[in-house]
């Protein structure tokens, strides 16, 4: 009894402490919203669209999955082509004004191949608005209605956020669906920083360095401010992940200072230009680490040097371990392509690697990011008879080959592997039929004769550069 009574009065103690932080945190919530709600506006563009293949009428049906040629020819013999059409799409989202001069952060998805744009404030005054820069990479974009004295919103530093803090997203699920012009106010936390969502379904575009809240996103969210409860703007949301097209507790928002980097030039309407080195990266596996004597997760490994492109230009090799990059350590992939795409355009960084087991500086001029490049830093003789090695077999590649596995055009040097024994060492080691070896302890093989040459001398851990990267073949 006596338990009982000392517990109770533990707990009556505890109690008014927990509810005044309740209350501090409703407090904040409701001054945040009152704040930066006057701040947040409905987007609605217009996207005029022609429409005129099978393709067109297909996209979005249950005939999407079939894609191609000739599913299209198929369809068009027996119903017949279709009239070219335009069409008028619209697109709903939210914005955020930054600038009592009407200026107005959103995302690039929202307004991309607008023809016309319409922006409503809060209180319910309605605007046509202008782009005045986007860009695609950052999916970031800056728009501007003719009006003054507006109510702006603070940008915070996302930098400083942690995972539990509490965050606010604001913004207007939904669109014009709901007729008052008040934004929607959800709370929630920060679940994780820098996440990776990849281009899925009908995602066009990959993001990265994302920071993820359970705050309720939804559609036409994107563009609208996530908040911290200074009411400062930490995030612009930007997507969500979902099996059924409304949330499900996992929205992604753009880091502000990502936003803050390239906000001066969307204003102005100039071109964000990115750092590019133009090599083909893999992550260290155990076995890379290993075989290279690297204890700890660091540094990424040069699959490919592209012609003729500041990497090749500086002095970078394949099979280079790169630790750091501007005194930044590197110990993954993406960690490289960050610090890279925001580095200065022309100026010169220093590329620490480890080349032949001795650790060197490399110095890089960084090159302009071309517009047509997706993630580049992420990738007959006498017979030598049967070229068998740890569990794989390989064969020549010849045009049987190419059409068999598939292999582009400008990838045929090597061999390809044609088998893999099931439990063997090429097995567990990554390898996979369809494959091309290219280098065999980081020389070049021409080969099914070359392949046999090296394989031959070789014991102990062997590595293998393939058109996906780097393997380690165990001797068991």
């Amino acid at each position: 009894m006596k338990r009982l009574l000392v517990l109770a009065f533990l707990l009556l103690i505890g109690l008014p402490s927990y509810v005044a932080r309740s209350s501090d945190l409703g407090d904040a919530t409701v001054k945040v919203a009152s704040e930066v709600g006057k701040s947040v506006v409905s987007i609605s563009s217009e996207v005029k669209e022609k429409m005129g293949s099978f393709r067109d009428f297909y996209f979005g049906s249950p005939f999407e999955e079939f894609e191609g040629d000739f599913f299209s020819r198929f369809f068009e013999e027996f119903f017949g082509s279709f009239p070219e059409r335009e069409y008028k799409r619209l697109g709903l989202g939210s914005g955020v004004i930054i600038d009592e001069e009407g200026y107005i952060l959103t995302n690039e998805h929202v307004v991309s191949g607008a023809s016309q744009i319409k922006v409503k404030l809060s209180d319910g005054r309605e605007f046509d608005a202008q782009i005045k820069g986007t860009d695609k990479r950052s999916d970031l974009a800056v728009i501007k209605v003719d009006a003054r004295n507006l109510p702006a919103a603070r940008l915070g530093d996302s930098d400083k956020l942690q995972i539990g803090e509490w965050v606010v997203a604001v913004g207007n699920p939904f669109g014009f669906a709901i007729e008052n012009p008040e934004p929607t106010v959800t709370v929630g936390v920060v679940s994780a920083l820098r996440r990776y969502v990849p281009a899925l379904g009908r995602r066009e575009r990959s993001y990265d360095d994302l920071i993820q809240t359970d705050a309720a996103i939804n559609p036409g969210n994107s563009g609208g401010p996530l908040v911290n409860l200074e009411g400062e703007i930490v995030g612009i949301n930007t997507a969500i992940i979902t099996t059924t097209g409304g949330y499900q507790g996992v929205g992604f928002a753009i880091p502000v200072n990502k936003a803050s980097r390239v906000l001066r030039k969307l204003i102005k309407g100039e071109k964000i230009l990115y750092g590019w080195l133009g090599v083909s990266i893999q992550d260290l596996s155990e076995d890379l680490r290993n075989y290279f004597g690297i204890k700890e997760q660091e540094g990424v490994i040069i699959v490919k040097v592209y012609k003729d492109s500041p990497a090749q230009k500086g002095g970078l090799q394949e099979g280079d371990l790169i630790l750091r990059f501007n005194n930044e350590p590197v110990k993954t992939t993406r960690d490289l392509v960050r610090t890279v795409s925001f580095a200065e355009v022309g100026t010169t960084a220093v590329v620490r690697v480890i080349r032949e087991g001795k650790e060197r500086n490399v110095k890089i001029k960084i090159g302009k990011r071309p517009e047509d490049v997706e993630e580049m830093e992420l990738e007959k003789e006498e017979e030598p008879g049967e070229a068998i090695f740890r569990g794989i077999e390989v064969e020549d590649v010849t045009e049987v080959q190419k059409k068999i596995f598939r292999i582009p055009e400008g990838e045929g040097e090597g061999v390809v592997i044609t088998y893999i024994e099931e439990d063997s060492p090429a097995q567990r080691s990554g390898l996979m039929v369809g494959d091309i070896i290219t280098k065999v302890e980081n020389k070049k093989i021409k080969d099914k004769k070359d392949f046999v040459s090296l394989t031959s001398k070789i014991k102990g851990d062997c590595l293998l550069k393939t058109n996906r990267g780097y393997f380690v073949l165990k001797e068991k």
